[in-house]
């Protein structure tokens, strides 16, 4: 077997599939889409060079900057956000009664699809009979709040299914990497005097430091390019108040059918996350990285 592996051609036979698979469906795409974006082109009739027009148009969209700005304040809450799904591992993580329970149900989420998770919180922003507002109602509230229609809550009230939808996702990882610490370092440090809190900041949270810059990453990332759970709730409305750069996207290119526009709006997109991915790499860089064995 050693032989076998050895062998550059073998190893290349088992790598060109994963490569020609990365290829067609990564990496061709981006190319098309940086070539879509210095075209005018509906889609369907002939492409007219244009050249960098789309980007000049795109840098003078009050729009495009506004959905630019709440995809950033997406991505500040998710990041924000991240704090509890850490609180909630360590809590997990230290063996309380029903842990697995608790596990399970915040994996919840993660097993509905975005459109599920979209009906069901539409029926629970329902002006009417909406839980929330009958919670809210029986409280004394006496104007019902429509959580989707007013331009100033809208977008806020998107980031709450968001947030939840992906809590167990965090907290899985968070929790893998917290009991994958060695108990012996744990129980040497309670011996020592340390407390839960010096526990949990001085031992856990350097041994996991690279598994939340990884998180961070994902999280921003991730929000930066959000589209689907907004598209089925709002579609981007009331009067674009919750519209994101890809659903803005979406809509240039699918609604007016300007897929050059669309296309360059995709490649933007695509250079912001590569760009913010490297600074938070910068940012987040240590001389040294805690390891243990």
């Amino acid at each position: 077997m050693d032989k076998v592996m050895s062998d550059k051609r073998i190893i290349a036979l088992y790598v060109l599939p994963a490569l020609l698979l990365v290829l067609v469906l990564i990496y061709v795409p981006i190319v098309l889409t940086g070539y879509y974006g210095l075209m005018k082109w509906d889609g369907i009739g002939a492409m007219t060079f244009i050249g960098l027009d789309n980007y000049s148009r795109l840098v003078k969209d009050a729009l495009f900057w506004k959905s630019a700005g709440h995809s950033f304040l997406l991505a500040v809450f998710s990041t924000i956000s991240l704090i509890g799904y850490l609180a909630v591992a360590m809590v997990l993580s230290g063996r309380i009664k029903g842990a697995n329970l608790l596990r399970k149900i915040y994996l919840v989420p993660m097993l509905l699809s975005s459109v599920a998770i979209a009906q069901l919180w539409l029926k629970m922003y329902h002006p009417s009979n909406g839980m929330l507002n009958v919670i809210l109602q029986s409280f004394g509230m006496k104007e019902p709040i429509g959580w989707l229609s007013e331009t100033s809550i809208v977008l806020f009230a998107l980031f709450v299914p968001i947030i939840w939808q992906y809590a167990g996702f965090y907290i899985l990882i968070y929790y893998a990497a917290l009991t994958n610490i060695p108990s012996s370092l744990i129980e040497a440090a309670r011996i020592d005097g340390a407390t839960p809190w010096q526990v949990a900041l001085r031992i856990k949270l350097p041994l996991i430091a690279s598994v939340i810059k990884v998180t961070i990453v994902l999280a921003i990332v991730g929000s930066l390019k959000y589209f689907d759970l907004i598209y089925v709730m709002t579609d981007g409305g009331p009067n674009g108040a919750s519209e994101v750069m890809a659903s803005y996207m979406y809509h240039q290119a699918f609604r007016s059918f300007d897929f050059g526009y669309g296309s360059a709006i995709g490649f933007f997109l695509l250079l912001t996350c590569l760009i913010v991915t490297w600074l938070i790499r910068k940012l987040t860089a240590s001389g040294e990285e805690v390891q243990y064995s």
